[in-house]
């Protein structure tokens, strides 16, 4: 074959990829699906090296994925004038963040720590791999990886496809839900639809989620499966305690350098609450954070403003009720806790 053949084939072959992904963009563009970009490792590194902003100009969360969905960024950062740095990670434990953060001699800055008992509290190496893999990736990235991570941050801030999570291979693959079999297990797939993912990590409902009681149905399905395979007991005795060691420990080497911890209970409602509130009585959880580690807390069910949500899948937020979370949750920082924030410094 000669060059100019050779030329011809792969003009011809670039033609071809331009067009099919074009058309493919398009289609799903016309299907109402919009732009998400990808979680893991690297765009949790890219919020991860943003901590050492001043104490009085950056908040950081960590948590799971309720803090994710229920803190509305524009929002908290329109009112306060603090940028919202978001480490939570979906289905897992915030501690690996915050023993993280509190071996970090350099961050001094303030902290709220999202509260999900069946997940803080759980002693499963699964609630604890992705923050843990996360928190590798950034402390070895590469030259080449942060390269790679600034392309695809252009790209996927464009091109809807380009989500992988939903639209990759291996997750067209995943759709098909095949029945599990002995030796093979299949994970549940979360709709689309529930939550997609914006440059901040913020997650958001679409409208159509919030509109399709099948939907919803479908992800309070998950929740009761994800229910039934739980066989570990609620921490309790000495495991407990050692629990509220270890947070203790890394809640007093934060303070000790300056900085500021706070946890937050967000809310549930539904069957997930009254799952919750059995396996996870108040008194014996979340008040006993408080007291062992002497660090504020805010629990949604005190405030009559943030008590009423419904989840419309027992378990976070819609976008709308995230914005009312929001501005209350800023209110009782600041009025009540005694957190002061750039915009509102003179109240």
């Amino acid at each position: 074959m000669t060059s100019t053949s050779l030329s011809r084939s792969a003009l011809l072959m670039a033609v071809i990829v331009v067009i099919s992904v074009t058309c493919w963009e398009i289609y799903l563009r016309n299907k109402g699906v919009t732009k998400s970009f990808d979680e893991g490792g690297p765009l949790w590194s890219d919020k991860r090296a943003m901590i050492y902003e001043p104490l009085d100009r950056a908040t950081v969360f960590i948590g799971s994925s309720r803090i994710k969905f229920d803190l509305d960024i524009p929002t908290w950062e329109a009112i306060t004038g603090d940028h919202a740095i978001q480490l939570a990670v979906v289905g897992s434990s915030p501690l690996p963040a915050l023993d993280d953060l509190a071996n970090d001699k350099n961050f001094k800055g303030k902290l709220v720590v999202d509260v999900t008992e069946g997940l803080f509290f759980s002693a499963s190496p699964g609630s604890s791999e992705n923050p843990k893999k996360y928190i590798h990736y950034y402390k070895d990235r590469t030259p080449t990886q942060r390269a790679s991570f600034e392309i695809n941050r252009l790209l996927e801030s464009q091109l809807a496809f380009l989500d992988k999570d939903n639209f990759s291979l291996t997750a067209e693959l995943d759709k098909l839900e095949l029945r599990s079999r002995p030796g093979v297990f299949m994970m549940p797939i979360f709709p689309m639809e529930f939550g997609r993912i914006n440059f901040d990590r913020q997650e958001t409902m679409t409208p159509k989620f919030l509109a399709d009681t099948n939907l919803q149905n479908k992800v309070k399905e998950i929740w009761q499966f994800f229910g039934r395979m739980n066989t570990e007991p609620p921490a309790s005795g000495a495991r407990l305690d050692s629990f509220f060691v270890s947070i203790k420990t890394a809640c007093d080497k934060i303070k000790a350098r300056g900085g500021e911890v706070l946890f937050v209970r967000t809310p549930s409602s539904g069957p997930f609450l009254q799952m919750e509130q059995k396996g996870f009585p108040r008194e014996k959880y979340w008040d006993k954070l408080l007291a062992f580690t002497d660090c504020p807390g805010i629990h949604y069910a005190d405030y009559p403003a943030i008590e009423h949500f419904t989840c419309p899948e027992w378990s976070h937020l819609s976008p709308q009720d995230a914005i009312v979370f929001t501005k209350n949750f800023i209110e009782i920082l600041n009025k009540e806790k005694g957190w002061k924030f750039p915009k509102l410094s003179g109240n």
